[in-house]
């Protein structure tokens, strides 16, 4: 006599987990790109490579203020210099997890699961408002 194997895996865990497996994998993928391209001197950065020694002895703040570096969101209008293109694979990474719930969201609709469609929902709205940089500390 066979035994059937019993999953408890539902769909939303699988869906979800196969859109955080791509997204996990591009986002790397663009570090890895953002990386060599910096690196090789294919994109130009904010701060020569040769001139960062003379900033390493100052904090955080004192680098910004020297460098011009931007700050919160403003890295944006920076992207495409090759000290700052690494911000886009992070920003991938950082968003897969609101992608995937949203994914997700239909499906515990369609199973009128209340519960974690109430929880999905605060989730992408906690992290949306966490990105957002509405609510800075130590500023």
């Amino acid at each position: 006599m066979e035994t059937e194997k019993k999953s408890y895996t539902t769909e939303e865990q699988l869906v979800y987990a196969d859109w955080l497996d791509r997204g996990m994998k591009l986002g790397f993928v663009m570090l890895v790109v953002s990386f060599l391209l910096y690196v090789f001197g294919v994109m130009t950065p904010h701060v020569p490579v040769d001139e960062l020694p003379n900033y390493w002895h100052l904090s955080a703040a004192e680098y910004a203020a020297a460098t011009g570096a931007p700050h919160g969101w403003g890295w944006l209008a920076h992207a495409l210099q090759g000290d700052y293109a690494n911000f886009i694979g992070i920003a991938v990474l950082s968003l897969v997890t609101i992608l995937c719930y949203l994914i997700i969201l239909p499906i515990l609709l369609r199973r009128k699961d209340t519960p974690f469609v109430v929880i999905a929902v605060l989730e992408v709205l906690v992290l949306v408002l966490a990105a957002s940089g509405i609510l800075a500390a130590g500023h």
